[in-house]
């Protein structure tokens, strides 16, 4: 009987830290993919901005269609000339990962 009790105990607190673990790696997963859409977003705002990129949206709206490509929601863009910079979220497990970017040219252009 001891015996017993204890694989259960053993087996319940793998299965705990297995989801936990699972938690907490598809959060890290979130935050880089967040990542990634907010600096694809901003340098695609900046290239539109710029005219590096051809396209009949605005640089902000052309932005957006990049972080939703990427699984992510512009919330925010704003452009300076031809630097962009923008704020995306990305959901999991009804918790938001934001990100922000900046692209442009290099300073002193």
């Amino acid at each position: 009987m001891a015996g017993t009790a204890l694989s259960a105990s053993v087996l319940a607190v793998s299965a705990a830290l297995a989801v936990g673990l699972a938690a907490v790696g598809g959060a890290a997963v979130t935050a880089q993919r967040a990542a990634g859409a907010a600096d694809a977003a901003a340098l695609a705002a900046a290239d539109a901005a710029s005219g590096a990129v051809i396209t009949d949206a605005e640089p902000c709206a052309f932005a957006a269609r990049v972080a939703a490509a990427s699984g992510a929601v512009l919330v925010e863009c704003t452009l300076d000339g031809l630097m962009a910079t923008v704020r995306v979220e990305a959901a999991y497990a009804g918790l938001a990962a934001v990100s922000r970017a900046r692209a442009g040219p290099p300073e002193g252009f």
